[in-house]
């Protein structure tokens, strides 16, 4: 069986705006769609950028800039100041996105987006073919195919349903599970060791829960003890 590729993961009707579309109107369509970004389209429909949540946060701050020192200003990026003024003040879509936009093509391995996302700290790929956008792969994306049922079983083996949980677990920043250790028998996700409070017990639970293919969670964990909270 040929490895999964980017054709076979990618969400192909994806939400796109031009370069003119209002600030306000782009976080009125994430909010509505659910979604967490969009890529900004030319006229000819070439990837001419994306806004995502983490622009507009940063233009949200930006408003609250303060005026910078003399002294500041003698040593500062003028260049840099300038394309942050424009980013965390413009009114456009085209002010505002970023333009150096991660892309795989279509028969890019899952394996390489993996590996992609994971060096540069990203969500999600543009995939992007001839020019033109083709669809999107995120990270969710990535986490259904760990799940996948093997074409021969036609079912969800307890390996994978471990690296997923892992691979949920490493994108959470409270999910800290260095005293904890996870164990997957006939589709029992199994908690061990210790945890460092009883939220975390709860959420690491409830995140486990969420994994398709999970039939149930059993929490075998004990509180942290004190002595441990210093290497934590």
């Amino acid at each position: 069986m040929s490895p999964l590729t980017a054709k076979d993961l990618m969400t192909p009707d994806v939400v796109t705006v031009p370069p003119e579309t209002p600030v306000l109107a782009i976080a009125q369509l994430l909010a509505d769609r659910g979604i967490s970004a969009v890529p900004v389209l030319s006229g000819d429909g070439a990837v001419l950028g994306i806004v995502t949540e983490a622009d507009l946060i940063r233009r949200l701050a930006g408003q609250g800039d303060h005026q910078m020192g003399l002294l500041r200003q003698l040593f500062a990026d003028l260049d840099r100041m300038a394309e942050r003024y424009a980013s965390t003040h413009g009114a456009t879509a085209a002010d505002v996105m970023t333009v150096d936009v991660i892309t795989v093509t279509p028969s890019t391995p899952v394996s390489a987006i993996a590996e992609l996302m994971e060096e540069k700290h990203i969500r999600r790929v543009l995939v992007v073919d001839q020019g033109r956008l083709r669809g999107v792969v995120s990270r969710a994306d990535l986490l259904r195919a760990l799940v996948a049922p093997q074409p021969e079983g036609g079912d969800y083996s307890d390996d994978r349903l471990r690296r997923a949980v892992l691979a949920a677990i490493k994108r959470e920043p409270w999910a800290e599970t260095f005293f904890t250790l996870v164990d997957v028998k006939d589709g029992i996700v199994e908690l061990h060791g210790f945890s460092r409070s009883p939220a975390v017990q709860r959420g690491l639970k409830v995140l486990a829960e969420q994994i398709p293919g999970v039939k149930g969670v059993v929490d075998k964990t004990q509180p942290l003890p004190t002595y441990l909270f210093a290497a934590a």
